[in-house]
């Protein structure tokens, strides 16, 4: 038997009015998810836990089956484990994104794009080098990452300050937030020689000319200390890889003990590469029991607000990766049972995350009558929920659903 968890990152999504109040993934031409959803199980499942942000790093965590109550540290320690730095207990780790920032009279600041114009890599890794030289200290350094993501290590204790995530706020006045940011000297002159050299470093020129949003700015966030986790085979017995192009993903995958498969030309956004990740994904069940595919690009496009975008992406998640896969599983003939989901809401009219419990297909290869008859949506989702009540209440239940099993110990 093989096992799959296929996640639309961000899929889910309110009525937009624009589309007759259907949602974007009601909307989009999704064949294969309303196949598996027809001849499948429809349920609810409840990524965040009560009191949790609804980000990305929680909601991801759940559906590797863990309980963010218990094992939750932070979102910047699994970035960094993806980009192989080893946290000690004195290190803390930070997010730190590439942002394109307003700084308007009376001393206001405003967040215009908390990607820098998804900042190519290339581009990237110049400008966290050139800030690195610049600003590191005994307590601060900075390590590249990918396209605007990156890390900063602080060493040992260091002034507290809180933290927000830049993509809550695209278009709006963060001069709050910022100001909080600058209240101790330390962070303040961090920040301030990082916007100086930003600002002056012949890459934002060129985009600048180019048309493109500058990064002249940092913004940290998703600060923690390692975590510590039993891996997919403790728990379960399960071998198993993780297919994303985002370093957050990749950490959790690091840390529940999966290969983590790096496929050429996967980007994080709607250029990525599906094809790749669709055969590498089949092409690693061939010697291991499970896989974890996640598509970066419907998240992103929420953020943005990009309704045409985003059913893109939707459409895009189904039919150059689910159906692939899909389709290359049915011809193996060997059983699997499949779970294709969201980890969260991100609606356009909101421009970030949500903790609203999300559609849920299982399908098993074995059953493939007696399933929800419905196509994949939300209202779908809700409407099993009503009839049936059979929310799944956490990400470990999920993944014990999965495998039909109970975690070992």
């Amino acid at each position: 038997m093989k096992y799959l968890i296929l996640v639309g990152d961000g899929m889910g999504d309110l009525p937009v009015a624009e589309l007759n109040n259907r949602t974007p993934l009601e909307a989009a031409d999704t064949p294969f998810l309303d196949a598996l959803c027809r001849q499948g199980e429809l349920f609810l499942t409840h990524t965040i836990p009560d009191g949790y942000p609804p980000g990305s790093d929680v909601a991801n965590l759940s559906l590797l089956g863990y309980k963010p109550e218990e094992y939750y540290t932070g979102r910047a320690p699994l970035e960094a484990a993806a980009m192989g730095i080893t946290l000690s207990p004195e290190q803390t780790a930070f997010r730190c994104n590439l942002v394109t920032l307003a700084h308007e009279p009376g001393n206001q600041v405003r967040m215009i794009d908390y990607s820098a114009g998804h900042i190519s890599s290339d581009e990237s890794h110049q400008l966290i080098t050139a800030i690195e030289e610049g600003c590191a200290t005994d307590t601060f350094h900075f390590h590249a990452g990918v396209s605007y993501r990156h890390i900063l290590l602080v060493e040992g204790a260091y002034p507290q300050m809180d933290t927000v995530p830049p993509h809550d706020f695209t278009g709006k006045d963060v001069t709050t937030p910022w100001s909080r940011y600058r209240q101790d000297p330390q962070w303040a002159e961090l920040l301030d020689k990082a916007q100086d050299i930003l600002t002056n470093h012949p890459i934002n020129a060129a985009r600048i000319a180019a048309g493109k949003n500058p990064a002249n700015g940092i913004w940290l966030w998703g600060e923690g200390k390692l975590p510590t986790m039993p891996t997919l085979a403790e728990r379960f017995g399960i071998s198993g890889s993780l297919i994303s192009a985002v370093d957050l993903l990749k950490g959790l995958g690091v840390n529940a003990g999966l290969s983590i498969i790096n496929v050429p030309g996967a980007t994080g956004y709607l250029d990525t590469n599906y094809a790749g990740k669709a055969q590498a994904a089949l092409d690693s069940l061939r010697c291991q029991d499970f896989v974890f595919v996640h598509v970066e690009a419907p998240d992103e496009t929420g953020h943005q607000g990009l309704l045409r975008e985003k059913i893109q992406a939707i459409e895009d998640f189904d039919l150059k990766i689910v159906g692939p896969i899909l389709q290359g599983l049915q011809a193996s003939g060997e059983d699997f049972r499949l779970i294709a989901t969201m980890d969260h809401h991100t609606p356009l009219c909101l421009r970030t995350h949500t903790a609203t419990p999300v559609p849920t297909i299982l399908y098993d290869s074995r059953q493939t009558d007696g399933g929800s008859g419905l196509p994949f949506s939300e209202k779908s989702g809700e409407a099993e929920d009503q009839r049936r009540h059979n929310s799944v209440a956490n990400g470990e239940l999920l993944m014990e659903k999965l495998l039909e099993r109970r975690t070992h110990g």
